[in-house]
This record gives C-alpha cells, sequence and structure tokens, in this order.
C-alpha cells in the first residue's frame, strides 16, 4: 500500500474502498474551519482586555475572518475543479494553519485581524473542497449518507468551538484558541496525503477569470456593507460598499448569462429546487448564528458561567444535531424532502420564538428545550438542502457546487449576526436607558453602559469597586462623624451598583426577548418561501428532464438526484443496474453517465 493516495478518484472501477476514512478527513477540516469563529466568542473576552481592542477592533478580529472566506470561495472551487481538489484543500490547510500560528504570536489588533484574514482565505480554499471531495468520492447510493456526516460536524462545530476554548482559556491564554487548530490541521492535512484520493473534472475548460472575479467583488463588499452598516453607521464606507455590490453583482450576472463556461450558470436559479436550498441554507444560518451570537453573551454575562461552563451549555445543541441528521436519512426518503426541510425550519422558528420568553428571571433551565429543537432542526434541514444543492452540478463543477452551498451558508450567518446583533444592540441599549432613569447615572457612563452588555457590568463593577474604596476609607476614618459619612455613602454606591447590574440584565434579557422576535418572524416568513419554492414529490421529474447544462447539453447527473441524493434507498432502487451492490459493484455506468454529460 502506498503512503500517499494517487490514483485518481475518477479512474477507479469501483467505489473507493477507503471512502469512509477519507470522510472522517474531510470532516476534521470542516471542524476546524467552523470552531475558528465559534470559538473566538468566548476567547473575545480576554483577548478585549489583553490587546486593549475597542468594539470596532473586536468586530474587525470576527469578521476580518468572513470577508475573504465568503468572497473567494466560488472562485477558489473553481479553480480547485480544473486543477486538484485535493490540492485545494492540502494548500488551504497550510495556509489556515499558518494564520492559525501568526493569530497566537501577534500583540495587536492589527496583527490579529490580519492573522484572521489569511486563515479566512485557508478557509475558502478548503470549504469547497471538503463537499467537492465528497461527492467525487461516494458513489450515488451514499452520498447522502456522506452530507448527513458533513452537515452533523458543522453542528458539532458550532458546540465544540466554546467549549474546547473555554477549557483552554482556564489555564492559558486567548492565544490557545488559534493554537488548537494547528495539531488538527495537521492532521487532517497528513490523512488528506494518505486517505483521500486526488480528483478532479474529467474536461479541463478554460476559467471564467472575470466572472470569478466579479463574484469577489460583489460578495466581499456585499458582506463588508453588512458588517460596516449595523456595526458602525450607514456612512460613506458603508454606502460605497453597498453600490459596489449592487454594480458588481449585476455585472456577473450579465456575464455569467453571456459567457459559454460560466464559473457559475445563474439560470440554475430558476430551478425552484436549487433555488429554494439555497434560500433555506441562508435563511437557516442566519437564525443559527444571530440565536448564537446572544446566547453565548446571555449564558457568559447575565447567567455568569465562564468560558468552559457555556460551552458545555450549547452540548444540548450539538447532540440535537446529531439525532436530526439521523432523522433525515430515515424520514427524506419515506416523506420527501420538501416537508423534511419545511418540518426543520419550523422547528427552528419555534426555537426562536421559545426564546422570546427570556427575561431576568430565566435559567439556564429555560435554554436547554429552544437549544435542543434548534439542533434538531438543523439536522433535519440543511443536509436534505446541501444533497440537493451538490445533486444540481455536474461532475466536473463539484467544487463550484460547494462553493454555492458554503456563500449562502457564510451569507445568511454573516446576516444573522448584522441583523440580529443591529436589532440586539438597539434594544439594549433603549431599555438600560429605561431601566436607569432617575438613578442620577452620569451621562458617560450610561453612553458607556450602553455600548454592549459586558460593558454595562463593567461600569456596575466600576462603580462597586469605588464602594469598596470608601468604605475601607471609612474604617480608617479618625472620627465617628467621617467614619458614618464614608460608611453611607460607601453603602449608596454598593447599592448603585447592584441596580446598575440588575438594570443590565434584565434590559439584555428583554433584548434577548426582542431579538428572538424577530429571527422568529425573519425565519417564519422564510419557512414559507421555501415551502413554495422547493417542488413537490410529484413535480421533480418534470424538473429534473427540463434541467440543462450550460453547454446546452441534458444533465443526467441532476435529473437522477432530484430527489434521489437525498433518499439513498430510492437511489439504489432506481438505478439498480448500475450499482447493485454500494461496496463492490462496478459504477463505469454512473461515470459513463457522468463524462458523457460533463461533455
Amino acid at each position: 500500500m502506498r503512503l500517499v493516495m494517487k490514483e485518481p478518484v475518477e479512474r477507479m472501477d469501483r467505489p473507493y474502498a477507503r471512502r469512509w476514512w477519507a470522510l472522517i478527513v474531510l470532516c476534521l477540516s470542516l471542524l476546524i474551519i467552523v470552531m475558528a469563529n465559534t470559538a473566538l466568542t468566548v476567547a473575545a473576552p480576554d483577548m478585549t482586555k489583553d490587546l486593549g481592542l475597542t468594539s470596532a477592533d473586536l468586530q474587525w478580529v470576527i469578521d476580518g475572518y468572513t470577508v475573504p472566506y465568503a468572497a473567494l470561495m466560488l472562485l477558489l472551487g473553481a479553480i480547485g475543479d480544473k486543477y486538484s481538489r485535493r490540492g485545494a484543500l492540502v494548500l488551504g490547510l497550510v495556509v489556515f494553519g499558518g494564520g492559525a500560528v501568526a493569530g497566537s504570536l501577534v500583540d495587536s489588533s492589527t496583527g490579529v485581524i490580519a492573522a484572521r484574514a489569511v486563515m479566512g482565505v485557508g478557509a475558502a480554499m478548503i470549504m469547497p473542497a471538503t463537499l467537492s471531495l465528497l461527492a467525487a468520492t461516494f458513489p450515488r447510493a451514499e452520498r447522502a449518507k456522506a452530507i448527513v456526516l458533513w452537515t452533523a460536524t458543522a453542528g458539532l462545530a458550532i458546540a465544540a468551538g466554546p467549549l474546547v476554548a473555554g477549557a483552554l482559556l482556564r489555564d492559558h491564554g486567548w492565544s490557545s484558541t488559534f493554537l488548537i487548530n494547528v495539531p488538527v490541521a495537521a492532521v487532517a492535512f497528513v490523512g488528506a496525503l494518505v486517505l483521500v484520493p486526488p480528483s478532479k473534472a474529467a474536461h479541463q475548460h478554460r476559467i471564467d477569470y472575470v466572472g470569478g472575479l466579479l463574484s469577489v467583488v460583489w460578495v466581499g463588499a456585499l458582506v463588508y456593507m453588512i458588517i460596516e452598516g449595523p456595526h458602525f453607521g450607514w456612512g460613506a464606507k458603508a454606502i460605497g460598499a453597498a453600490v459596489v455590490a449592487g454594480v458588481a453583482l449585476v455585472a456577473f450576472v450579465l456575464w455569467e448569462l453571456r459567457h459559454p463556461r460560466p464559473v457559475l450558470d445563474v439560470r440554475r436559479f430558476t430551478d425552484r429546487r436549487f433555488s429554494g436550498s439555497n434560500l433555506a441554507v441562508a435563511l437557516f444560518f442566519l437564525a443559527v448564528f444571530g440565536a448564537f451570537y446572544y446566547l453565548t453573551q446571555h449564558l457568559q454575562f447575565v447567567l455568569g458561567y465562564d468560558a468552559l461552563a457555556t460551552g458545555v451549555r450549547m452540548l444540548p445543541l450539538a447532540g440535537a444535531v446529531f439525532v436530526g441528521s439521523a432523522l433525515t436519512g430515515y424520514l427524506t426518503p419515506r416523506i420527501g424532502m420538501k416537508i423534511t426541510v419545511t418540518a426543520g425550519m419550523v422547528g427552528g422558528t419555534a426555537a426562536l420564538a421559545l426564546l422570546t420568553r427570556v427575561d431576568a428571571t430565566s435559567s439556564y433551565g429555560d435554554f436547554v428545550l429552544p437549544l435542543v429543537i434548534l439542533g434538531l432542526a438543523i439536522g433535519l434541514a440543511l443536509s436534505p438542502c446541501t444533497d440537493a444543492i451538490m445533486g444540481s452540478f455536474p461532475e466536473s463543477e463539484l467544487g463550484v457546487g460547494g462553493a454555492v452551498n458554503d456563500t449562502s451558508l457564510e451569507l445568511g450567518g454573516s446576516l444573522g449576526i448584522a441583523i440580529l446583533g443591529s436589532v440586539l444592540a438597539g434594544s439594549y441599549s433603549s431599555q438600560l436607558a429605561d431601566n436607569t432613569a432617575g438613578s442620577k447615572l452620569p451621562a458617560d457612563a450610561l453612553s458607556t453602559a450602553q455600548d454592549s452588555v459586558g460593558a454595562g457590568y463593567a461600569v456596575a463593577q466600576g462603580i462597586g469597586d469605588q464602594a469598596h474604596k470608601i468604605a475601607e476609607k471609612a474604617a480608617g476614618a479618625t472620627s465617628p462623624e467621617q467614619a458614618a459619612q464614608l460608611k453611607a455613602q460607601a453603602e449608596q454606591l454598593a447599592g448603585g451598583a447592584r441596580q446598575m447590574a440588575d438594570a443590565v440584565g434584565s434590559a439584555f434579557s428583554d433584548a434577548v426577548a426582542h431579538t428572538s422576535v424577530v429571527g422568529a418572524v425573519i425565519l417564519g416568513v422564510g419557512t414559507v418561501l421555501v415551502a413554495v419554492l422547493l417542488p413537490r414529490r410529484g413535480e421533480r421529474v418534470a424538473e429534473a428532464d427540463a434541467a440543462v447544462d450550460p453547454s446546452g447539453a441534458a444533465e443526467p447527473d441532476a435529473a437522477v438526484e432530484s430527489d434521489g441524493a437525498a433518499e439513498p434507498d430510492a437511489a439504489v432502487e432506481a438505478d439498480a443496474s448500475a450499482e447493485p451492490d454500494a461496496e463492490g459493484a462496478s459504477v463505469a455506468p454512473e461515470k459513463e453517465s457522468a463524462a458523457q454529460s460533463n461533455a
């Protein structure tokens, strides 16, 4: 057995024997790029204190990763298709690991933001490569099961990030949350060479670099606008980014419609199954990332859990994702994708609706049920959507397919943090002003406290520290009258500190409830749109027959997978002659069909 796997998967006349081991490598690669964001949510307070970050600095530490990650995926996915999907994965792991090492060594906000941007470039190579390699390596009858595990890994990473970061922060500094990615990236790097077979498109057409660059511009400008406008105000930068995004998007669509081999055939969005699946992915991650953003803050600041305890309390979400993913594999072949995805989105809406009941008296127990329901919903909805998106692309464009899925995911997550984060900040600020009315709190202290829940508790702590210092002076006073006066002043300040802390906690809890209402409404409306867009089981055959690839040839890949990719049992029955045995049967007919469709 060779140490490095060299035989391309396209040349194999039967399913790759070690494909499930290869899937572990792909899931490890996915794990670290999702954890890179979720771990930062619990490391942010320590990083802010150590580096003296402003709120703007911290926002760009988080989003410096997001902009290149979202903007570059489509172009890099196309490059991976042409030259080497495994090469894109391996190079991405090197770039990502190098950025993580750099992030652990820098000691300034600029350095951390730059390191995070490098990690984002690496993630943009890794993410589409994991899905394209999965789709190329697994036969159709098993692809849906593999995607279920891929999706479950993403759900695990959402909860595992805070857990791992919390454990490290107990004994180490924030830089350890960067270094944890390095050994995992190293293992994935070796595993990719040993276990993942090389793969690339059978027909190497010239890459549409103009379309790719236009996609980088419009997606990057859109994400920048999403970040800049809600957090820093709709000034020249945000408005300029909006204009650039709009112009570049129009130019991208017009160019792709005229190009004979576009980087992305935008006509695919006229397919209800494809557009509905992308909309579902974007809306779901809007809700998930937005909710995660304020739930971790509530657990840490209002309920007082440390980073590790916060991570532990997010585990019901991860466990429920696995259960929901398992249910997807059982339900989708029996009731169809439309019902499964719609049920998942209804569950997500219900989870956010339950969070509208949060108030100042809420305990962790009030969050368990929403977390479980949200996790089940993620598992139910996302696997069939990812499967449908990947099934819409021929074998020659699997990297582009993965990039489209992941761009929808990342745009949704960015919108979730921007929209729900802005609603949260505005509601918290307004509630805190109401809660402290008549308290004689200095205007500058109130303004500081309104910046964030962490700043609010810091103001309360500052008032308490003043009370403690005055109490110490009272204990050392030379006269009873002076001691009594200082003691009374200290008690007054201590009472003010408690009132301020109560006001902050109450304001943030009310803001969580209000933001959850907005999130539930957005996801609820989106659920209706997705339910209308996704075709019924009886409609899928007609849509599949009408599918046309960019060159004008029929797409048998998309036709076969119009519901079969999400329904492995049905796929086996429908094409038993081509794949009578997933382990040992020849898949040559399938590969010949794919080659013909790509030609």
